[in-house]
């Protein structure tokens, strides 16, 4: 992809460019702690990784973090893994969560929208009220700092108050969606052994009920270190034997006590993806998850009292997480529970409207499942309030930017941000300062000394690489669960280049300083020494409107050679005949390159996915290479484990 100054698709006007907050902070930071006064962002972000104890000072006055025991410095020290940061300070992440409630008190600090769309607020009196109970009466359980409390829910409002409980009494939360079988769930929480689990009857969505009473028994029986489950009737069914009720632990009227912890305590784990293997138990600490998503939603979101944050999420993706530390920056938070296409594809622009969303996230997907279904979401909605229109996911193809630029609006800021469950934040993305190109994310994120490295080592500019972070980040894992010598965690991102975060995504960043997404860099595609991203392919052949969807593998064979299969979930009444083949070669020799064009084109049944939808190259490469279904793929971790029978029998016929 050509980088030589495109024009861009949009441009902050200088109104914009002055109100925004990242300005006022830079202004502020130069006279406080010696950031450049002048050369707007690039010059911010070139002095927050040059200096980052006086960035990150900057970053906790500014947002003027509470602690209640100062710390000894910033960076006690700073060798990957195992950063030191603010050693000394104590402080409570959900203190801060629920400060804007002695000024906002009456305000919505959530707004809880299921599949009728109709919001329904919750204020911030009465979520730190629901808090301040359910603490209490967590504590009563006997649950203590580092104990794990889970929570097998929906984006409903008690799963954001059940964090916050966690959270203020200094245990560590963790969660899964319910549409998560028992076996996902088991492989997650028996790693972490939970005191507590917070379980629905059930839940909505696409206009039916589905209830998970049964799972919720499994779980209860798999286990054995619950002392305490709490029935959340979302579906209106009674208190199982040996339960509590939801309503009964947040019915009081208890101030929360929050408990002051270190800054490196565990706040939450999140999982990993989990496709070959248990998933990898990520642990991330109240302080450093507090700091680095201020930054992120304060700075590069923009986002402050008057905003209203909508990001299309479930619980058990790190997004649900990332939205719910919208409260940090005293913003009201859209908490949607349901299909993202019920009762048609153009149901997330219909809950935006009627939130009155400034910044609206979802997913790459949906946008181009939109932009195929001939969606007008201005057109058909008042989108007047939404500033911002976020991404992520996957990379947003060029034709998803057009399209969310001529269908939402020419002033729309559009922000494809990438990062990962690894860090719960981005490594790249919203900037509202900076142009839009199409394409592109706008920079890196202050605070991250992202670059694009060769396989020796050296930075490269406009040119593929791998996705390096040599700067620690305060959100980084403290540690894996249940890897006592540290050797996984390490071995994760540290193993190819030493000291020096190595995330697993090819990118390319830009002599302008924006960056190019290509994929997952250990699915690679390598012809011939060209490499390409598979997302790359499927953004050309999506376009195709017989394609649904489609997967791309590059297999290494035994003899030296290299197969390059494109498996294609066509859209119904679709056919591959002679003339879709050559379509599909012709648009990616045309568009992409010629050594790329694949060797086989393959109906499928379907794509298969991780349970937070992502395509699945990796287990897939080490079916077709012969690896047996059980070893290369965790069978609890994909969405329709059938679609995989296609792949094992693929490789048997081709051995």
């Amino acid at each position: 992809m050509s980088t030589l100054n495109p024009r861009p698709l949009w441009q902050p006007d200088a109104e914009r460019i002055a109100g925004a907050k990242v300005t006022r902070f830079q202004a502020w930071a130069a006279e406080r702690h010696g950031a450049p006064a002048d050369g707007g962002y690039p010059a911010l972000h070139a002095w927050s990784v040059a200096e980052p104890e006086a960035f990150w000072t900057a970053v906790v006055e500014w947002f003027d973090v509470r602690f209640s025991t100062p710390y000894a410095r910033v960076l006690g020290h700073r060798s990957m893994p195992g950063a030191q940061w603010f050693p000394g300070a104590t402080l409570n992440y959900a203190e801060h969560a629920l400060r804007a409630a002695a000024t906002r008190a009456d305000e919505p600090a959530l707004l809880h929208v299921d599949e009728t769309h109709e919001p329904r607020p919750v204020s911030w009196t009465e979520l730190r009220r629901q808090v301040g109970s359910l603490a209490a009466a967590l504590r009563r359980l006997g649950v203590r700092p580092g104990d794990r409390v889970s929570g097998y829910l929906p984006n409903v409002p008690q799963a954001a108050v059940a964090l916050l409980a966690t959270a203020a009494v200094g245990a560590v939360w963790t969660s899964c969606a319910p549409d998560f079988g028992a076996r996902s769930v088991l492989d997650r929480f028996q790693q972490v052994e939970p005191v507590v689990l917070f379980a629905v009857d059930g839940y909505r969505y696409g206009g039916k009920e589905h209830d998970r009473r049964e799972t919720v028994a499994e779980l209860r029986r798999e286990l054995p270190t619950l002392r305490a489950v709490v029935h959340i009737p979302l579906l209106g069914t009674d208190t199982p034997e040996g339960a509590l009720d939801w309503a009964s632990l947040t019915d009081g009227d208890e101030e929360p006590v929050f408990e002051q912890v270190p800054f490196d305590h565990p706040l939450w784990v999140l999982y990993s993806s989990g496709t070959t293997g248990l998933p990898k138990a990520i642990v991330q600490s109240q302080g450093g998850i507090l700091v680095e998503h201020l930054k992120q939603l304060g700075l590069h979101c923009d986002l402050g009292l008057e905003d209203r944050f909508f990001w299309f999420t479930s619980t058990g993706w790190m997004m649900w997480n990332f939205l719910v530390s919208g409260l940090l920056t005293g913003t009201t938070v859209v908490l949607y529970d349901g299909s993202p296409g019920y009762p048609d594809t153009g149901a997330q622009w219909r809950v935006a409207e009627r939130t009155g969303a400034t910044l609206y996230g979802t997913s790459a997907a949906y946008v181009m499942a939109c932009r195929k279904a001939g969606v007008h979401p201005a057109r058909d909605h008042d989108l007047s309030r939404v500033r911002c229109v976020a991404t992520t996911g996957s990379p947003l193809p060029p034709d998803g930017f057009r399209w969310l630029h001529d269908e939402v609006g020419a002033d729309t800021w559009i922000a494809s941000v990438s990062g990962g469950t690894d860090v719960c934040s981005c490594f790249a993305g919203a900037v509202p300062t900076l142009p839009v190109y199409t394409g592109e994310l706008q920079a890196p994120g202050l605070g991250t000394d992202l670059q694009a490295w060769d396989p020796q080592g050296r930075p490269v500019i406009d040119e593929v690489g791998e996705l390096v972070v040599t700067n620690p980040m305060p959100s980084m894992p403290i540690r894996f669960w249940n890897d006592p010598d540290g050797s996984r965690y390490h071995d994760s991102y540290f193993d190819t280049y030493p000291g020096v975060w190595r995330h697993g995504d090819w990118i390319t960043v830009t002599a302008r300083g924006s960056v190019i997404i290509h994929g997952r860099s250990d699915s690679t595609l390598n012809r011939q020494g060209v490499r390409m991203g598979s997302a790359d392919i499927y953004e050309v052949v999506e376009r195709l409107p017989e394609i649904k969807e489609s997967l791309v593998i590059g297999v290494e064979q035994a003899d030296g050679g290299y197969w390059m299969p494109l498996f294609v979930h066509l859209t119904p009444g679709s056919v591959l005949d002679d003339a879709l083949l050559d379509r599909i070669r012709r648009t990616i020799r045309e568009q992409l390159s010629p050594r790329h064009v694949p060797d086989e084109v393959i109906e499928v049944p379907g794509i298969p996915h991780t349970l937070t939808g992502k395509r699945i190259e990796v287990p897939v490469k080490r079916l077709l290479q012969g690896t047996p279904l059980e070893k290369a793929v965790n069978p609890g971790s994909i969405d329709d484990l059938s679609l995989l029978d296609f792949y094992e029998d693929l490789a048997r016929k081709r051995a």
